[in-house]
């Protein structure tokens, strides 16, 4: 088994190191605050990410990608040992588990989700009729415009700064003559703020940890295009049992098995992980399209 794991490292590193990209994108980060339960005053904080190439952007929660030296750490010391680590107890999981893929010049909005082990995707038909607003202020160091409008049965109030030349913005906004500096709704459920940017060189659309958990066989990083209704019906079923394709193999004898890198068994490893998508799935009640499917929001 040492053996094994050991060739599956080499395997992995060489593979990782000839997979580097040598396109540039500017990746400016946003602070969302974020009320998780709409009757609770409660808020949340995370930083969120959007990474502009010149083909396309994409939006995510930056948990996981902030993670990667940690993983890489980890993965490096596990090699060197051949020993294998529980890494489920290192690493935070994100609050937003979907990324948001926006197709330039056309600016096609595509929602991209994990079911179970694999990546799908749908196209969402995303339309936004801005109000521009001569009001102008300083939203950190530029100088923004205000701008209006209707979405996700929402009233958004957005930002946008023409000293940053990209008509895009976090999470599904797009259209203004500059990048949205910030947003907001009404109610101030959701709310973005730009507070900072950087030039990224041969930038990578895939984590150090999206890498790994395909080479490891955990989940495929090939993203499958469906159409949105049968996304939510598959999605409907994978929140209702998480586990349904590996419960054929939680037999009593595996379930007793030591877990590798912990002091129990496997079958204590999968209770603990269940109580964590369980966590999951309950953590939000407040989505930012309130006029959804509660399956298309917020997941973890």
């Amino acid at each position: 088994m040492r053996k094994l794991f050991s060739i599956f490292l080499i395997a992995f590193f060489a593979i990782v190191n000839a997979q580097e990209s040598k396109e540039t994108a500017n990746r400016f980060f946003y602070e969302l605050t974020f009320k998780p339960k709409k009757d609770s005053a409660k808020l949340d904080k995370i930083i969120t990410i959007l990474d502009i190439t010149p083909k396309k952007s994409i939006y995510q929660d930056y948990t996981m990608p902030a993670q990667d030296s940690i993983i890489k750490v980890q993965i490096e010391e596990m090699e060197k040992t051949k020993t294998f680590k529980d890494m489920s107890k290192l690493i935070k999981w994100p609050k937003f588990s979907y990324k948001i893929v926006k197709v330039y010049p056309e600016m096609k909005v595509q929602y991209v989700d994990r079911i179970s082990r694999n990546f799908f995707s749908y196209d969402d038909n995303v339309k936004l009729q801005w109000n521009i607003s001569p009001e102008k202020q300083k939203i950190g160091a530029y100088n923004a415009q205000k701008a209006t409008t209707e979405f996700g049965g929402r009233t958004w109030t957005a930002w946008f700064s023409t000293d940053i030349p990209f008509q895009d913005g976090p999470y599904k906004f797009y259209g203004l003559p500059g990048l949205i500096v910030k947003i907001e709704d009404a109610d101030k459920n959701y709310s973005w703020q730009l507070s900072g940017n950087k030039k990224i060189e041969n930038y990578d659309e895939l984590s150090y940890a999206d890498k790994i958990n395909a080479k490891m066989g955990m989940m495929s990083n090939t993203v499958t295009p469906t159409t949105k209704e049968k996304f939510l019906k598959s999605y409907e079923g994978y929140k209702a049992d998480p586990f349904a394709e590996s419960r054929p193999y939680m037999t009593p004898e595996n379930m007793s098995r030591p877990m590798p890198g912990t002091n129990g068994t496997v079958g204590d490893f999968m209770k603990r992980l269940e109580k964590q998508v369980k966590d999951f799935f309950g953590s939000n009640d407040n989505p930012i399209e309130k006029d959804q499917n509660t399956s298309d929001k917020k997941k973890k």
